[in-house]
């Protein structure tokens, strides 16, 4: 993958209303959702986090609330929402104010045929596709540490000559994969290996997200390509293959506060812009492995990195 440069999202334009607005589905999760208020953005009734339902995203929602505690910000952080197709809409209907996400995998959910993977071309893609009422702040100099990928096992890549995602269409109607259920409709997924690589898969099986349902699937060949996080240590322990994706299926994934309007003022954007300097990909990847191998909280993990890098008091 050609090398990104950081320096497009640091100058990163007010967003842009949509011309159309996305689809939503869930619309709301509870009734304790703030209310859009009018005139500028302000952050002194507080700020509600959301996460979605993976380790990474909910240390960064922690990560988010400390370093807003500490600029006086009142938050509340609710983690393990679920996927973007659910927490996606809260934000837009007031349920949550705020979400860490990730530059490309955001801007293919809202455009499936974006084709930008350069980050600041995808953070002003991102402010022309995001609907009225919602923005990006500047992206921050880590990268998704879990970025998504396609293994098989060394098995299977020898007996096929598997070496990168090209390489599956020769196999087409043969193979099938395991993900979780919303990898078949995404762009960095299904649809995406079909448009990009013309590859068709035999069959797709809902599982999980680089969990133990599609890992053990792998295993024991139920499924022959499975969708995992580059970080996954079980990807090492069990000398499976990542294919290589030499044509930018999967696009750079820079962490990016996705926030409502109602709360993004300056004090809210110079906070989280502080912990976007500071917050790197080697040590998002060593908080990940905090809670997933070491079984620590996630808020703990979040608060003591903050409290060690000067982000909180």
């Amino acid at each position: 993958m050609n090398r990104r440069t950081i320096l497009g999202g640091l100058f990163a334009a007010a967003t842009v209303p949509a011309l159309t607005a996305c689809a939503s589905g869930i619309t709301s999760l509870d009734n304790e959702g703030a209310t859009s208020g009018g005139g500028g953005g302000s952050s002194k009734d507080g700020v509600i986090i959301g996460t979605a339902n993976f380790t990474e995203n909910q240390v960064l929602g922690y990560l988010y609330a400390a370093a807003l505690e500490a600029a006086g910000v009142k938050v509340k952080v609710r983690p393990n929402l679920g996927t973007r197709e659910i927490i996606f809409p809260a934000l837009k209907s007031g349920d949550i104010d705020l979400l860490p996400e990730y530059q490309g995998a955001l801007l293919t959910y809202l455009d499936p045929k974006a084709a930008a993977t350069e980050e600041g071309e995808t953070q002003n893609d991102l402010t022309i596709a995001l609907p009225t009422g919602l923005q990006v702040l500047p992206y921050g100099m880590a990268e998704d540490a879990d970025a998504d990928a396609f293994a098989v096992t060394k098995e299977t890549a020898k007996k096929y000559g598997l070496t990168s995602l090209a390489d599956l269409a020769k196999l087409n109607g043969k193979l099938v994969i395991g993900a979780a259920p919303e990898v078949k409709t995404r762009r960095v997924g299904v649809v995406g290996l079909k448009d990009v690589y013309g590859v068709e898969f035999k069959e797709f099986k809902s599982l999980d997200s680089s969990g133990p349902l599609v890992k053990a699937a792998l295993k024991t060949g139920d499924v022959d390509v499975a969708n995992l996080f580059t970080t996954d240590t079980d990807i090492l322990d069990n000398g499976w293959v990542v294919l290589a994706d030499p044509k930018n299926l999967i696009p750079g994934q820079h962490i990016v506060p996705l926030i409502a309007d109602r709360r993004a003022d300056s004090t809210v954007r110079k906070a989280l812009a502080r912990l976007g300097n500071i917050l790197t990909t080697e040590q998002l990847t060593e908080l990940n492995r905090l809670v997933d191998k070491d079984k620590k909280d996630p808020q703990d993990v979040a608060n003591a990195y903050a409290k060690q890098h000067g982000l909180a008091k």
